[in-house]
C-alpha cells in the first residue's frame, strides 16, 4: 500500500481558498475648501513610493488595487521630474507652475515642485547600515525572501570600504548574523545574505530594538545611520500593537538613526504598518514587487534612498481670496498638518533625500467662476477681497538641515496666470496624468469627464524622457486598469 503524501506544513490545503489578510490604512479623500473659510493648507512632504509599486502588483495580477492601497501623492512621486537643481547654499529649490485643469471646468492646477541637491555615490558620507530581515515562515515565498536577498545583494555591491553593514534576522527570535562589517568585505556580507532561510513565527518588535541597539553601537558621527527593514509586515508575536510599534520607532529616531522599510509579498502584507513605520522613523517606504524595482530603489536612486539633505520639510500654502474661490489638495491625506504645526519646530515632518524630487498638486477655482460648492442660502457672500490681484497663492516651506533643531523658511508667490494644459511641459502633463490615474483608481470622484482613454492619451503624449522605461510601463498599467474597470460609467469611452 502506498504511503499517503502529507501536505507541506507551510502550504494551504488544496481546494481551500487562501485567506487574504492584507492591511491598509483608511484614506478619506481630501475635501474641497472655500478660501473665505479656510485660506491656509498645511502638509508634510512625502517621498514614499510604495503605493505605486504595490498597486502595480495588483494590476499585473489582474485585479484593481483596494481603494485604500492607492495614495495619489506616492504615485505622482514615483517618477522623477527634471526640475532645475538648486543654486547656492539651499539644499533644494522650489518651482511652481499653473495650468488649466482637465477635470473641472474653469479650474486650474497649481503644481509645486521641489528638487533636492544631488550627491554622487562617491560623495555620500560613510554609511552605517543595519539590514533587518524577516526570515519567518511567512517569508517562504518566491516574491519574499528570495527577492529580499536579491535586493540586499544589489546594495552590497555598491558599498565602499568606509561603509559598514550589520545583518540581523528575526523569526521566532532575533539573531545577530553579521556584526558590523566593512564594505570592502563584500564576499563575507554576500555569503551571509545568501545563507538566509525562512521558518518560524514573526516577533518583530524585539528585532527592531536589537537593530537600533546595534546601529547605535556602530554609529558614525555626521554619517548615514540607517536601518533597512525588509519584511511583509506580518508581526504576530510579541508587541504587535500598531501604535506601540510606531511610538517606539518615533522615539528611536531622536538618536539620529532613520528607518527605511522595504515591503515584500502578497496575501498577508501589512502595508499600513510598513508605510507608517517609515514615516515615524524619518525614512522612506518602498514596495519591492520585482527585481527592476529593487534596482530602482537601491541602485538608480541609492543616494536619495540613503542620504538625507533636508529634514522635517513642511509646506504651507495661503490662497488669495481676491483671486481664488475654492481649492483642494490632491493626495497627502495622511500627511496633513494643523496650521499652527508649520511654525512649530517640535512637529515632525517628512525628509528629502539627495536628488529627490517632490511634487504636489492643488486644483483651484478662480474667483468669480462656478466651482464645486454651491451658494449659501443663509450666509452672506464673503466681501470681495482686495489687493495682491497678481497672485493666486503664497507658498511657504520650512526645513531643517540634517542634525539641526531650528528650521529655515523659504517663501515665494504663485503668479495669477496660467497656460493651457497642451502648452505645459511634459513633466507637468505626465504628473497630471498620473494624478488622474490615481484618482480614477480611487473611484474618479474628482476626475470630471476625464476617463481612462483621456488619461492614457495624456500620458502617451508626455512619456519622454523615459531612461528606464517607467513612463511607458505606466501607460501599460493604465491600459490594464481600463480593461479591469470595463463597465464603469466613467470609462472615457
Amino acid at each position: 500500500m502506498q504511503a499517503a503524501v502529507m501536505p507541506s506544513p507551510t502550504a494551504p490545503e488544496i481546494g481551500l481558498p487562501v485567506q487574504n489578510t492584507e492591511q491598509y490604512g483608511q484614506i478619506n479623500t481630501n475635501p474641497v475648501h472655500a478660501v473665505a473659510q479656510q485660506p491656509v493648507s498645511t502638509f508634510s512632504i512625502d517621498v514614499d513610493t510604495g503605493s505605486y509599486a504595490n498597486s502595480r502588483r495588483f494590476l499585473n495580477n489582474g485585479r484593481l488595487p483596494p481603494v485604500n492601497a492607492v495614495r495619489v501623492e506616492e504615485l505622482i512621486n514615483y517618477f522623477d521630474y527634471s526640475y532645475p537643481l538648486p543654486q547656492g547654499r539651499a539644499p533644494f529649490a522650489v518651482h511652481t507652475d499653473t495650468v488649466d485643469s482637465p477635470w473641472q471646468p474653469h479650474a486650474k492646477i497649481i503644481k509645486i515642485g521641489i528638487k533636492a541637491q544631488d550627491l554622487a555615490l562617491k560623495e555620500l558620507p560613510p554609511a552605517n547600515l543595519v539590514f533587518l530581515v524577516d526570515v519567518s515562515g511567512s517569508m517562504n515565498e518566491s516574491d519574499k525572501l528570495p527577492l529580499v536577498k536579491q535586493t540586499l545583494r544589489l546594495l552590497t555591491e555598491q558599498l565602499r570600504a568606509q561603509d559598514k553593514v550589520t545583518l540581523i534576522t528575526y523569526a521566532s527570535g532575533e539573531k545577530l548574523v553579521l556584526p558590523p562589517t566593512s564594505g570592502s568585505q563584500k564576499q563575507t556580507i554576500l555569503r551571509a545574505i545568501n545563507e538566509l532561510q525562512a521558518g518560524g513565527a514573526t516577533a518583530g518588535e524585539q528585532a527592531i530594538q536589537l537593530a537600533y541597539k546595534e546601529a547605535e553601537k556602530a554609529h558614525i558621527k555626521n554619517g548615514i545611520n540607517r536601518i533597512l527593514l525588509a519584511t511583509d509586515g506580518d508581526f504576530n508575536v510579541g508587541i504587535t500593537d500598531f501604535d506601540t510599534l510606531k511610538g517606539m520607532v518615533a522615539e528611536k529616531r531622536k538618536a539620529g538613526i532613520s528607518l527605511t522599510t522595504l515591503g515584500f509579498g502578497t496575501g498577508n502584507y501589512n502595508e499600513h504598518l510598513m508605510e507608517q513605520l517609515a514615516d515615524a522613523g524619518d525614512g522612506n517606504y518602498s514596495y519591492i514587487d520585482n527585481p527592476n524595482e529593487a534596482k530602482k530603489v537601491l541602485q538608480h536612486q541609492l543616494s536619495s534612498t540613503l542620504a538625507t539633505v533636508a529634514q522635517d520639510v513642511k509646506i504651507q500654502v495661503e490662497f488669495n481670496p481676491a483671486t481664488v474661490k475654492e481649492y483642494r489638495l490632491v493626495g497627502y491625506e495622511n500627511r496633513l498638518l494643523k496650521q499652527e504645526d508649520f511654525n512649530n519646530d517640535q512637529v515632525d515632518a517628512g525628509d528629502i533625500g539627495a536628488g529627490h524630487s517632490v511634487t504636489a498638486l492643488y486644483e483651484i477655482i478662480p474667483a468669480g467662476q462656478p466651482g464645486w460648492l454651491g451658494e449659501s442660502r443663509y450666509q452672506p457672500a464673503p466681501p470681495a477681497a482686495t489687493g495682491k490681484a497678481g497672485e493666486y497663492a503664497h507658498v511657504n516651506l520650512r526645513y531643517k538641515l540634517p542634525g539641526n533643531s531650528t528650521s529655515i523658511l523659504i517663501s515665494q508667490p504663485v503668479t495669477a496666470s496660467s497656460k493651457p494644459l497642451a502648452q505645459a511641459d511634459a513633466d507637468t502633463r505626465f504628473a497630471i496624468a498620473v494624478a488622474a490615474y490615481g484618482q480614477q483608481l480611487r473611484g474618479g470622484q474628482y476626475n470630471g469627464k476625464m476617463g481612462w482613454n483621456d488619461i492614457i492619451r495624456l500620458a502617451q503624449q508626455a512619456n519622454k524622457p523615459d531612461p528606464y522605461g517607467l513612463r511607458n510601463e505606466f501607460v501599460e498599467l493604465a491600459k490594464i486598469a481600463q480593461s479591469l474597470s470595463a463597465g464603469s460609467t466613467n470609462s472615457g469611452e
